[in-house]
């Protein structure tokens, strides 16, 4: 492939957000949902409360009550109770927090407010309260029929217990993207392997595969490609059979970066070939040139260096793979202004990111940078909290200075 310019980050983001739309519906069920987001909006199934119900534990009443005034107690009445009971003043009704109001009361005076009777089957109060007072009406809380969840919304703890509340099993929600990871190189041994003369380890794939699962998402490795078109290719193909594939090595312009040939003859086309970061600059995004009705895979080409891979999927793929999950994000999307730590060096015509260590003091955040030696330096991006980002034509910047830093998942 002849090499071209470089683009800006940003015109990356543009030309891959038009393939980011959220993915078709799927059904889950409810405790498998937690993170993912709603396909399309749900309605109340129960009212909530199911009937009026007593806010505290207390005694239920019809009309007011005068201080030191004495009633007998007709009954009590648990949480659990089914509702029905009547109420005939001057009698009151024991009643427990959660319990149904007894047909007749309007209001409840907590057990704080009096004192014993004679007995048990009597009470005394201490002071009165308005009308409606510690009642929980039905249907205040939700109605059924009515809003419960907008789609877009991001299954969380919360949400997931108000689902369960209203019975609701399964839940609509983005399929999630099917993920494929293929490593290649001739140099590339499997991390269990021992590496020979001029050979590592791969550790891209594991690196995927963690990265994925904090996604909620389970990537597929189909392994290691060897740098030869016959034995790329069947794979590369494979992988088309997914959402994404993403491709580690093999897209610089090297006589062994085989990736874009063997995409254009599988009939897709490279959108990017190279954008204007470090480090992550030969970075690919290729779609299919007619894409079926069924769809097709986006490709990620992710340059060969491990800092390359992460800083390619974070500021890239992980927001991509976030889109087809129904969330809203983009490039630099969640970064926020921080102070450096130390001082950094100014970028060389590119915008660089660097790996930095995230600490709050005093209620600022801070960034302490690791100043990396290269797109090979997997130790010092391999603990980073974040990325800074230091633009392209800015100077060095000072210990103290304001920057903005993506915050980094895990």
């Amino acid at each position: 492939m002849s090499p071209t310019a470089p683009i800006a980050p940003e015109e990356a983001w543009s030309r891959i957000a038009p393939y980011a739309r959220p993915l078709p519906e799927e059904r889950v069920g409810r405790r498998a949902a937690i993170g993912r987001v709603l396909a399309r909006p749900l309605a109340a199934t129960v009212d909530q409360p199911a009937v009026d119900v007593s806010a505290m534990d207390g005694f239920a009443v019809a009309g007011p009550v005068e201080p030191g005034e004495r009633r007998p107690v007709a009954t009590t009445l648990p949480a659990g109770v089914a509702p029905g009971f009547v109420l005939a003043p001057p009698a009151v009704a024991r009643i427990m927090t959660g319990a149904p109001l007894p047909l007749g009361a309007d209001r409840v005076v907590p057990v704080e407010r009096t004192a014993p009777g004679g007995s048990r089957d009597e009470v005394v109060f201490q002071n009165g309260v308005p009308a409606g007072e510690h009642v929980r009406r039905r249907g205040e809380i939700l109605r059924a029929g009515g809003p419960l969840l907008a789609a877009g919304t991001r299954l969380g703890p919360g949400t997931l217990s108000l689902l369960a509340g209203q019975g609701i099993g399964e839940v609509p929600v983005h399929r999630a993207p099917r993920v494929a990871i293929l490593a290649t190189g001739d140099e590339v041994v499997a991390p269990e392997a021992a590496p020979g003369p001029g050979q590592l380890r791969d550790s891209h794939t594991d690196f995927l595969l963690a990265a994925g699962s904090t996604l909620g998402l389970a990537f597929t490795p189909l392994g290691i490609a060897p740098d030869r078109t016959d034995a790329l290719a069947p794979l590369v193909e494979r992988g088309l059979g997914f959402d994404v594939l993403l491709l580690c090595g093999g897209v610089s312009m090297g006589e062994h970066d085989l990736a874009e040939g063997v995409l254009a003859a599988l009939g897709y086309r490279v959108l990017i070939d190279a954008v204007a970061i470090q480090p992550g600059k030969p970075l690919v995004f290729a779609v299919a040139a007619t894409p079926p009705a069924g769809g097709s895979a986006l490709v990620f080409g992710l340059p060969g260096n491990p800092a390359s891979v992460m800083v390619g999927f974070w500021l890239f793929v992980r927001p991509l793979l976030r889109r087809l999950l129904g969330h809203d994000d983009a490039f630099w999307h969640g970064a926020v202004g921080t102070l450096l730590s130390a001082p950094v060096p100014a970028p060389h015509g590119r915008d660089r990111f660097l790996p930095a260590a995230l600490t709050v003091r005093d209620g600022q955040l801070h960034a302490a940078p690791v100043v990396a030696k290269g797109s090979h330096d997997i130790a010092g991006y391999a603990t980073a909290g974040g990325l800074v980002r230091l633009p392209a034509g800015s100077g060095p910047l000072a210990a103290g200075a304001p920057c903005e830093v993506l915050p980094l998942p895990g």
